[in-house]
Parts: C-alpha cells; sequence; structure tokens
C-alpha cells in the first residue's frame, strides 16, 4: 500500500493525477494486498519472497497505468509517453521474477498464479485505453481471461487443469505487444485496427482450443468413470462357500 501511494503520488506531482486515478490507483493496492495476503495465508507462506517482491513490484507499476488509464477516462488529458513507459517496464518485468524463482528455488504456485494475474490485469486495463480510441470491442481482449473464469463457476469442468503450452505463453505476449504499440497512438488507425482484430481473434483461437482440451478431457473422465461404475455392476456375486461336512 505505501509503494502504491508513493508511485501514485510521483505521478500526481510529475503530470498530475485527479480524483478519478487516485481512486483507481488506491483501490487496485487494496485488493491487491487482500488477495494477496488472503493467498500468503492460505498457502502458509511467512513472507513474499525475492521472486514475489518483483512481482509485486510489477503490480504497483500497473496500479500506476490503471490510475492514468481511469483519469483519461475522466476526460483528463493522458501523458501517454508515461502511461506507456509504465506499461513497458511492467511488461518486460514478466521475464525477471520468474529467472528470480528458478535462481532461488522458490517457485511455487502462487507466485505463478500472482505473476498471470498481474498480466491479465495489465491487459484489461490497457484494452480499455485503446478501446477509446477503436471501440468497445478491444475490451474484449482483456476480458477473455475473466469471462473463462465466471464461465467455470457455472462449467466446473472449464476449471480442469491445462498442459503447458508454448504457444498460449506466445499469444498472452501477444496481446501485451500490441496493446502497448497501440497506447503510443503512432500507428494509422486502419493499420492498427486490423493488428489488434488480428490479436482478438488469434486469443480468441487459443482460448477455445483450450475450452476444446478441458470439454475432452472431462468427457474421458466420465466415460471411464461410467466404464468402472458398469464393471462393478457386471461382477458376478460369489457364490456361497460349503465347508467339509455341510
Amino acid at each position: 500500500m505505501l509503494l502504491q501511494t508513493a508511485v501514485l503520488g510521483g505521478l500526481a506531482a510529475s503530470v498530475g493525477l485527479g480524483a478519478s486515478g487516485w481512486l483507481a490507483g488506491s483501490t487496485f493496492a487494496l485488493f491487491t494486498w487482500a488477495l494477496l495476503t488472503g493467498a500468503l495465508l492460505r498457502s502458509g507462506a511467512t513472507s513474499l519472497g525475492p521472486a514475489n517482491a518483483v512481482t509485486l513490484a510489477r503490480a504497483t507499476l500497473v496500479g500506476g497505468v490503471a490510475a492514468l488509464v481511469a483519469d483519461s477516462l475522466a476526460g483528463r488529458s493522458t501523458p501517454v509517453a508515461l502511461l506507456v513507459t509504465l506499461a513497458v517496464v511492467a511488461w518486460l518485468m514478466d521475464g525477471v521474477d520468474g529467472q528470480v524463482a528458478r535462481r532461488t528455488g522458490t517457485t511455487t504456485r502462487l507466485g505463478a498464479r500472482f505473476d498471470g494475474e498481474v498480466d491479465s490485469i495489465l491487459v484489461l486495463v490497457l484494452s480499455v485505453y485503446v478501446a477509446g480510441s477503436l471501440g468497445p470491442w478491444v475490451v474484449a481482449i482483456g476480458a477473455y481471461r475473466y469471462a473463462f473464469v465466471v464461465a467455470g463457476w457455472l462449467l466446473p469442468w472449464l476449471r480442469g487443469d491445462l498442459p503447458r503450452r508454448q504457444s498460449r505463453s506466445a499469444v498472452a505476449a501477444l496481446q501485451g505487444i500490441v496493446l502497448i504499440v497501440a497506447a503510443t497512438g503512432v500507428v494509422p488507425t486502419p493499420a492498427l485496427t486490423a493488428v489488434v482484430g488480428l490479436a482478438l481473434a488469434v486469443l480468441t483461437w487459443s482460448f477455445g482450443r483450450d475450452m476444446r482440451y478441458l470439454h475432452q478431457l472431462d468427457a474421458r473422465q466420465r466415460a471411464t468413470v461410467t466404464g468402472e461404475a458398469a464393471e462393478v455392476r457386471t461382477v458376478p456375486a460369489p457364490e456361497p462357500f460349503v465347508g467339509v461336512g455341510q
């Protein structure tokens, strides 16, 4: 919370920050603190560790981006260069926390989840900003991840474990790169619309492939359970033992 406040204070002193920016940045920091504290308690961890500390630093930069985007939605002029710089640094640091975790032997499921959530919120915030120039459809890029989570609440088979795929990581990286480039405003609108549209199409394909995999996995598991139940029902009951003299 203190670090996020310092980032917001720096933005206020350098480019100015309105009430919407302060509210968005502070709310982001509060939710990050609450969710991360709860996750640490559930995992039994006693401290963040070096890798998660790097991810937390990334999160504070994302909070700064969220504050600037909130101000832009409120009608304030957007310091595009600063917004893009914060987003680029936060995105490039994505590879740092993973290296720190591997070198220090502190790789955990919590760290991987935390890292992924920071990526997701950055993509969502950037998609909201870019939607201001290209149209509301761009928000779908950032909303896909959260729509998938909500769908998992309704369809339990969507909560299955997915295999690690480099292509999925590449698709996720593509979204961030495309949105950061789009946020600069230096690419002509027709070309930018085509590129962002292509990124959305690739993301749709990636989620569709994962959903198909999880659906097939669920079908195989159901078939296995059904087959085992049928096998149990068809096993003949043992004949009663008749001893000598009976």
